[in-house]
């Protein structure tokens, strides 16, 4: 008896350990969910299933229902159902065996202009999403956080320089052949201090607010009517977090496939600000549940256009969408959106802090929010290659640079028409004597007359890249003053992937072959004697540089 009461227990636990090692090897890979998507009208035909934060997904048939094959798991998991115009639905699912049921709702295409900009717990605005994003501090860093005060932009609009002096207004005289008062030459900045919209037009609050304080613009009796001065809260921020996540639609014209001239920035954009007690949140995931969304036009181009386009008096300043628009970069197999560059994917799992509730998703679908573009060093010594060829030719030293757009999927430099990118070509003895050009361009005026070292390289060899406006009725130019009639005199900056090449020529001193050739690209954030007026202390980038040694 002894002896069966020990061996009962022990042959119970060799059968419990043969179970558990056949489990181990027959284990089932994949399980299948099943379930139905259905909306307030009916079932919801293609919509994407999820297992939330996971690459596994499915679309729901004609009827709405779906076969979703996941890894197996023996705790509850979360299974998320979103379609193009509803908050995205979600469902716990605790057993494999068990029908899954998400109904979606449709989330408000109206606005409400009596919107509270979203608020949470002390905070508002864009800090109210600090509380739980991690992406907050990166958009903190980025220009769009800035437009609404941005102290260069506002004293190009004002007419001042950093320090606060006021410019004279603008004089004006009456043409009779045109019939409207025309600003008399010079008027550039004659005062010392440059430009500035108010001015030209003291009684006007302009349309700069459609773009960089959208906020005031959405609200006001006018768009093209808000004075950038009197800003105050929200409108502040600028192109802050919660404007871009209520933004449902853009206008496009289908046949060019770019918003109307007409309608600058906000005023082609459709925000969905909501009603009561709804919310709506818009982003490029379509797990996220409750108040939020999946937009497919945050991954596109599209999103930038109302914005990086622009027009005035029938001239095209900013067009930086355009350019991608002609660009090889649009091609939509094999080219990539202003997203892929600006927006690149973080190093980091989580777009929402752990500690409140953020999950660990794949670092591809997490995207920087820093969104770098002309201040941005790294990208700038990531858009432009040099090539730098040097022999010697007949007592002469032949240079050939070849600049090629590499990166950029627009022009370089682009939108703003202040921006010039220059090419200073330096070539001297092996002892540091500077040889002579003889043939070949050289900067222009524009590039600043003065000294070398402090960055007036105007008569150096080499090039200034640049739309150089000039004033319709002074013809003064380059002219910084785009709010006014201007007309485009040249245009000679790198498209996307094209090259530019020039060609040099310097004296060698008693024919001998040994020189050095050194190549600098640099990127201008305005013209040099705009920047000196102005008091703004904006160094030159440097993009690219080679040095070649000739023997």
């Amino acid at each position: 008896m002894l002896r069966v009461k020990w061996m009962a227990p022990l042959l119970l636990g060799m059968g419990l350990l043969i179970i558990g090692v056949a489990w181990v090897f027959l284990k089932p890979e994949k399980v299948v969910l099943t379930g139905q998507v259905m909306t307030e009208e009916g079932p919801a035909a293609n919509a994407v299933v999820r297992v939330r934060t996971s690459d596994t997904f499915t679309v729901t048939d004609e009827n709405g229902r779906f076969e979703l094959e996941t890894s197996p798991f023996d705790k509850p998991i979360k299974v998320t159902a979103w379609s193009l115009g509803y908050l995205t639905g979600e469902s716990e699912v605790k057993q494999a065996d068990t029908p899954i049921a998400i109904t979606l709702t449709r989330y408000t295409t109206t606005d409400n202009p009596d919107y509270a900009w979203f608020s949470h717990e002390d905070t508002t605005g864009s800090l109210a999403c600090s509380n739980c994003h991690v992406c907050y501090d990166e958009w903190l860093g980025d220009a769009h956080a800035r437009s609404a005060v941005n102290p260069r932009v506002l004293s190009l609009y004002n007419g001042t320089d950093l320090n606060g002096t006021k410019g004279a207004a603008t004089l004006y005289e009456f043409d009779r052949a045109a019939g409207i008062e025309i600003p008399l030459a010079p008027s550039l900045g004659q005062d010392g201090v440059g430009v500035g919209f108010r001015l030209d037009y003291p009684d006007l609050g302009g349309n700069c607010a459609t773009c960089h304080a959208p906020a005031a613009a959405l609200n006001a009796e006018s768009a093209y009517q808000v004075n950038m001065n009197t800003l105050n809260g929200i409108e502040t921020e600028g192109v802050f977090c919660e404007f871009c996540h209520k933004t449902g639609a853009v206008t496009l014209n289908p046949e060019t496939n770019t918003p109307n001239i007409n309608l600058p920035g906000v005023l082609s954009m459709q925000l969905y600000r909501p009603h009561d007690d709804e919310q709506v949140f818009f982003g490029n995931l379509d797990d996220v549940p409750e108040d939020d969304t999946y937009l497919p036009l945050f991954e596109e181009s599209a999103f930038c256009a109302p914005c990086h386009i622009g027009n005035f008096w029938g001239t095209t300043i900013y067009n930086s969408y355009g350019e991608w628009l002609a660009s090889p970069y649009s091609d939509p197999e094999s080219g990539k959106t202003c997203q892929d560059c600006h927006m690149p994917p973080v190093d980091y799992e989580y777009f929402v802090f752990q500690e409140r509730g953020g999950l660990a998703r794949n670092p591809a679908t997490v995207f920087s929010h820093r969104m770098p573009g002309a201040a941005d060093t790294n990208l700038l010594q990531n858009t432009a290659e040099l090539d730098v060829q040097a022999v010697c030719e007949n007592d002469q030293l032949a240079v050939t640079v070849a600049v090629t757009n590499t990166e950029a999927g627009h022009d370089i430099p682009t939108d703003n028409p202040l921006r010039n990118m220059i090419l200073v070509v330096n070539a001297t003895t092996a002892g540091g004597q500077t040889l002579t050009l003889n043939d070949g361009p050289t900067i222009p005026e524009w590039g600043g007359v003065g000294d070398p070292e402090q960055g007036y390289y105007a008569g150096l060899p080499g090039v200034l890249y640049a739309k150089i406006l000039a004033d319709f009725y002074t013809g003064e130019m380059p002219s910084p003053a785009y709010w006014r009639q201007t007309r485009i005199v040249s245009d000679n900056r790198i498209h996307a992937l094209e090259t530019d090449e020039t060609h040099y020529q310097f004296d060698l001193p008693n024919g001998e072959c040994a020189a050095i050739v050194d190549v600098q690209l640099v990127l201008r954030r305005a013209f040099i004697d705009l920047m000196d007026q102005k008091a703004w202390d904006t160094p030159d980038m440097l993009m690219e540089q080679v040095t070649v040694e000739v023997r």
